[in-house]
């Protein structure tokens, strides 16, 4: 004879192992948060260099790296 505790023990773990299923399903659906700016009125000071009107932004950083050897 069965002990009846045996049997609602696997009844919890099936029930819980679709529950995580379901859940992680849930997840994987949902937008990633991006995080926000503390202060997005705020705008960026770049960095200058002497000549005038010339930044050193992101865009010119990267362009700097793909011409490195």
């Amino acid at each position: 004879m069965r002990d009846s505790k045996q049997t609602v023990g696997r009844r919890a773990v099936l029930a819980g192992v679709g529950t995580v299923g379901a859940l992680t399903a849930t997840v994987a659906l949902l937008p990633a948060a991006e995080p926000t700016n503390a202060n997005p009125a705020a705008p960026l000071k770049p960095e200058r260099d002497g000549a005038a009107g010339y930044r050193l932004t992101e865009h010119v950083k990267r362009y700097y790296q793909t011409t490195r050897v």
